[in-house]
């Protein structure tokens, strides 16, 4: 028995000495999988968030204290300049016309036609964005009965290093976080000289106005704003993840043609546009052209990019 013990404790012991050898030789393999040089389109953008805030916001105070009589318009109304928004009475014609109803129906008819009340006019065409007083209700001459705007923006904010690629009348796209689905469609109307700073953070305002507003938009909802700063369409495109700088040069790894050996040949490109997923190739490869990309299998068969951000792939994708 003590020969059994023994002899199998030996054979146990080797085999683990043998599988720890084993398990530490064992390299991982290098792959590739194929992909074709092919068309795309490709578009360069800055996202930054913003506020809508009216472009220009006005307060309609009246010039002396009294009462409203009666109000013509609702909140969201779209007014031109001098339209009537409400009438008025100043504290004396209200207090007047208090003691006449008091007397009758007679005389208050004839004391509201020989004192007139006070119209309150709209001072630009814009937009009603808050109405602050309702019928009966008195007030002081520091009190804005009123709040119009001329059109509402988003005021978004951008950073320091993106400041300088968005330019006046550029194209941009806003997404408000009340309606994620719905895109509207705009354009820089204002840009910023004078930064701000939080938390170390120096950013610009700029304006974005809507090409159309829609009716659900109001004054401080937040958005998310798109800014197109460059795009191009049908150029020879490859993921990003595909290109190595060794030495100072840009270069990729196409396959190589020779049977007899399967090491990729390193070439050099000249990169242009890039949105950090795929780049324009402006030298160095024609579009039909296979390049590879360095994949690592493991042993267990599993694949496992070398960039674990891999996008998607656009028209003419891996091929594998």
């Amino acid at each position: 028995m003590k020969k059994i013990v023994i002899i199998t404790s030996l054979i146990i012991a080797i085999a683990g000495i043998s599988y720890f050898f084993y398990s530490k030789s064992k390299k991982t393999e290098i792959s590739f999988s194929e992909y074709t040089v092919a068309l795309g389109d490709i578009e360069l953008t800055i996202l930054a968030t913003g506020t809508v805030q009216p472009k220009n916001r006005l307060e309609i105070k009246a010039p002396v204290p009294g009462r409203i009589d009666k109000v013509l318009i609702k909140e969201g109304s779209r007014v031109a300049k001098g339209q009537i928004l409400a009438w008025m009475s100043s504290t004396e014609r209200a207090a007047m016309l208090d003691a006449a109803r008091s007397k009758g129906e007679e005389e208050y008819n004839k004391w509201s036609e020989l004192y007139l009340p006070t119209p309150v006019l709209a001072p630009i065409s814009g937009t009603v964005i808050l109405k602050s007083v309702e019928p009966g209700q008195t007030f002081t001459n520091v009190d804005p009965i009123f709040t119009m705007s001329d059109h509402l923006t988003v005021k978004a904010q951008v950073d320091e290093t993106d400041i300088a690629q968005i330019k006046l009348k550029s194209q941009a796209l806003i997404i408000l976080d009340a309606y994620p689905n719905e895109k509207i469609e705009a354009r820089v109307d204002q840009l910023a000289f004078d930064a701000t700073t939080t938390n170390n953070v120096t950013t610009y305002a700029i304006d974005v106005r809507p090409e159309t507003t829609p009716e659900f938009m109001r004054s401080g909802m937040t958005a998310n704003v798109t800014f197109s700063v460059m795009s191009k369409k049908q150029i020879p495109l490859i993921p990003s993840e595909a290109i190595k700088v060794v030495n100072g040069n840009t270069v990729v790894l196409k396959k190589n043609d020779n049977e007899k050996s399967k090491k990729p040949i390193e070439v050099s490109i000249k990169t242009g546009l890039t949105d950090g997923k795929n780049t324009e190739v402006t030298e160095g490869l024609n579009v039909g052209d296979l390049i590879l990309i360095q994949d690592y299998s493991l042993d267990n068969g599993t694949e496992k990019s070398n960039n674990p951000f891999s996008p998607k792939f656009p028209r003419g994708g891996r091929n594998r």
